[in-house]
């Protein structure tokens, strides 16, 4: 579980440019466009998940509160573009098991873009429930660890409901039942906690342990992927050392 949360600490800080805020952009709109579908039409984050989580997202990306507001007003306007969720599975280099979520108004133009970056990059696009089977859905929070050790991480997770918690170089990761994401982290954030991020992710139940050299083909590979604008996450199970 830390070698692939580690490797998502790692990717969410990437987006340092112009070019990449502004695929960050694009991505959190689509990503609120697709959560207040989902839920409903349902706008208010208090009463959408799933917004409350696109919305967090889009600050993350420092999209301004105002550009998150036209996304929301646009999503549930009249002749709103439709965009649908979508989830691809396949392997990568090493054999490594990919899953992609991604948001798109034309589902065969995503499909045959997805299949081409995985065929050009020695990957292989699967059927459904090829490779899923082989994650779980957790939630997770990247905490500041503010001088706090892991045995205090730990009791105060115990505490929150958490199901785990784990230590990267400059966070802890604490992991949850997804419905019980923000629960935790209200709970964490009473405490005294800061909290980075919170996410829900798909989590590999086996991690796979991958040579250097698949490591750097996987990681190019994931990062064709991710300059996608359609393509919102991808997971692996590939650990990174």
């Amino acid at each position: 579980m830390s070698g692939h949360s580690k490797w998502s600490k790692v990717k969410h800080q990437k987006a340092t440019t112009d070019v990449a805020k502004a695929a960050a952009f694009t991505k959190a709109s689509r990503a609120i466009t697709v959560a207040v579908k989902e839920g409903g039409g349902v706008t208010d984050p208090n009463g959408n998940f799933r917004l409350r989580l696109a919305m967090d997202k889009a600050r993350e990306v420092n999209m301004p509160k105002d550009t998150i507001q036209r996304a929301i007003d646009k999503a549930a306007g009249e002749g709103a573009t439709v965009f649908e969720q979508v989830l691809y599975e396949g392997y990568g280099p090493g054999g490594a098991a990919i899953l992609i979520e991604g948001a798109t108004d034309n589902r065969n133009r995503t499909t045959s873009i997805v299949k081409n970056v995985l065929e050009r990059g020695g990957g292989t696009l699967a059927g459904p429930g090829a490779v899923q089977f082989q994650f779980v859905k957790n939630g997770v929070l990247f905490v500041h660890k503010g001088g706090a050790g892991l045995d205090a991480m730990i009791a105060a997770g115990i505490e929150a409901g958490a199901e785990d918690v784990t230590e990267a170089e400059d966070v802890f990761e604490v992991y949850t039942e997804p419905a019980a994401l923000y629960d935790v982290k209200q709970k964490l954030v009473a405490l005294g906690f800061s909290i980075e991020t919170a996410e829900l992710v798909m989590n590999p139940v086996v991690p796979l342990t991958l040579t250097q050299d698949q490591q750097t083909q996987l990681g190019a590979f994931i990062d064709q992927l991710e300059l996608l604008d359609d393509v919102q996450k991808v997971y692996t199970n590939a650990v990174w050392k």
